[in-house]
């Protein structure tokens, strides 16, 4: 029997869908390509590794409030279209700095951060874009989709960048940029949506609002509390990998990059399977033991050296990446089922300035810590010890997020009385009207 392919969400979902796998392909060479160009060309220490990690980041807790308020106001399709164009000229910079021997850690640094600016606006924008092209029904399907595109540049990625960069030196971060340009010629393409949302209330009352929103509905503050502990402890443990590979372990640029290729694998297994695990267990139930078990496998990166390395990387993030995929499957759709689509893009930007917020500290801190423990300790043991205090500390996300499931099935049980409660007056006055 010739296999059935999976049905299309619709052209608009399908553009938008190519355009991000192509854009997430390039990111994943701008996130292999800068740690690796300061390890090896500015000889950067764990510290300044540490501080470009939190640039990546820094335009959240910066441009996160106010980002979901003008994102509302402003036409969504354009205002991504105009993120990619920057985040296109910011990569950019880096290898012409490179060419005119102006390169250094403060210029990555600021290109980086005006890459996380304009992110942030595009990933209001991108949240809001998805409910608005696909059926609510389909919201699921849609995201696994996004996700398996992720985890297929996650795949791909860092082998496509190990070998262009052992071929092109910086030139490899060109790529990234010319991924924009693909994402947003697909923006350029798409039917219309996401028009301009009327709002009513001043800047300040929408971003209150956004916040209010997340913290007083039962289910979008167990998400909050469980996203703000995972990315306490989860940005140490990604940041201080690199240092612990190259410096601590020896690897190679090739062995790396075809570790962490392999290791995304897992992460596409999980994003193919999340949704049949979320029907069967539930989205709150896959989401809180998806955070469980993402954490604690972390720990097995402490099995190199005894163990060959690369493997022990490739096997250690591949179920890293599965659970973290079940996660991201699950978490959107669990939110976006809490709010109405007028409060979506402020509620989505108090989410992300949250939870998000926290991440440049961390990166920061694992860079840090690394460098005060290795005069002690050693690079190796300092990089080990550094990333499993900080995998241990994600793990409790586990206990906030084990409760959404309960909330959920008890607002799915009050929905159904509620539309049978519906269902048996209309009936009730059909009747006397009859």
């Amino acid at each position: 029997m010739k296999p059935r392919l999976p049905a299309s969400l619709g052209r608009g979902f399908n553009l938008f869908w190519a355009g991000q796998t192509i854009s997430t392909v390039g990111d994943r060479v701008t996130v292999f390509v800068v740690p690796t160009l300061m390890i090896f060309v500015l000889h950067a220490s764990a510290l300044q590794v540490g501080i470009v990690a939190m640039a990546q980041y820094l335009g959240i807790p910066l441009l996160g409030p106010i980002a979901g308020v003008l994102v509302d106001r402003w036409d969504k399709r354009w205002t991504m279209l105009a993120c990619d164009l920057v985040r296109l000229a910011a990569v950019g910079v880096i290898p012409l700095a490179y060419w005119l021997g102006w390169l250094s850690t403060p210029l990555i640094f600021g290109c980086v951060a005006a890459i996380s600016g304009a992110t942030i606006f595009f990933t209001v924008g991108y949240l809001i874009a998805v409910p608005a092209v696909v059926p609510k029904d389909d919201l699921v399907r849609a995201y696994s989709r996004l996700e398996g595109s992720r985890s297929v540049s996650e795949v791909s990625g860092p082998s496509i960048a190990a070998a262009l960069y052992s071929a092109l030196g910086v030139a490899a971060l060109l790529v990234d940029a010319a991924s924009y340009l693909v994402s947003a010629l697909c923006l350029r393409s798409m039917p219309s949506w996401g028009d301009r949302t009327p709002v009513t209330g001043s800047v300040r009352e929408r971003l209150t609002l956004g916040f209010r929103l997340n913290w007083s509905d039962p289910v979008l503050r167990r998400v909050v509390v469980a996203a703000i502990t995972l990315n306490c402890g989860g940005p140490i443990f990604v940041t201080v990998l690199p240092v612990l590979a190259y410096r601590g372990l020896g690897v190679s640029v090739a062995v790396f990059g075809a570790a962490m290729s392999v290791a995304a694998v897992g992460a596409l297994l999980g994003a193919v399977v999340a949704p049949k695990i979320s029907e069967r267990f539930g989205t709150g139930r896959t989401m809180a033991y998806g955070l469980l078990l993402h954490c604690l496998v972390g720990l097995g990166v402490l099995a190199a050296p005894t163990l060959p390395t690369g493997p022990v990387i490739a096997v250690t993030m591949g179920c890293y990446g599965f659970f973290m995929s079940c996660i991201n499957v699950c978490s959107a759709p669990a939110r976006q089922s809490r709010m109405s689509a007028q409060n979506q893009g402020v509620m989505h930007a108090a989410y992300r300035t949250v939870t998000w917020g926290v991440i440049p500290l961390a990166a920061l801190v694992g860079g840090w810590a690394v460098s005060l423990l290795t005069d002690s300790l050693g690079i190796l043991d300092a990089a080990r010890v550094v990333m499993t205090g900080g995998t241990l500390l994600a793990a409790f996300s586990f206990l906030p997020a084990i409760r959404i499931q309960p909330l959920l099935d008890a607002a799915e049980r009050e929905k159904a009385r509620a539309a049978a409660e519906d269902g048996a007056a209309d009936a009730a006055l059909a009747e006397r009207t009859s």
